[in-house]
């Protein structure tokens, strides 16, 4: 009896553990909106215990999220909102794909990020002014795409406040 309970136990914190992967959840709601012509996300599989064993993922030794590498991976499809949530992001690497629409505002919340590559995909309408929130960023590049209107003043006085090198 009491191995059974035991089993069940780690059963429901098994389950637990997959249901409550904020990282995961955000990575595979994004990939639930995006065309995978190249077949690059099939190990984004939600019923793993978390994302850190997922191609193109990398994660720190807390099984946190820090770097999504999907460059010229033939990806169509917007960025979405929820990629603000993952705190330990260091580098988003998705340049030379065809993601387009806006880029979300909740960006601006990753703090931490190094190095956003955006580049030489179907981005339109403004640059952000959350972007200018990012005083760890040393690498913002978004050339390549239809994005309107003008640097705002916060990304700007990232490179004379912050570590922006390259704009």
């Amino acid at each position: 009896m009491a191995s059974r309970i035991l089993a069940c136990l780690l059963f429901a914190v098994a389950i637990a553990t997959v249901d409550c992967n904020l990282e995961g959840d955000v990575l595979y709601s994004w990939k639930t909106q995006l065309l995978d012509p190249n077949s690059v996300l099939p190990s984004w599989d939600p019923t793993l215990v978390n994302p850190c064993t997922w191609f193109h993922v990398t994660c720190n030794s807390n099984n946190s999220i820090t770097r999504v590498d999907l460059g010229n991976a033939g990806l169509s499809g917007p960025l979405i909102p929820e990629l603000g949530l993952l705190a330990n992001l260091q580098y988003l690497e998705v340049f030379g794909n065809n993601i387009s629409g806006t880029i979300p505002a909740e960006l601006g919340n990753l703090t931490k990020l190094v190095s956003l590559d955006l580049y030489h995909n179907k981005l339109s309408g403004p640059i952000p002014t959350s972007l200018g929130n990012l005083g760890s960023l040393s690498f913002m590049r978004l050339h390549g795409n239809k994005l309107t209107g003008t640097i705002p003043a916060s990304v700007i006085s990232l490179i004379t406040t912050g570590r922006l090198r390259i704009l």
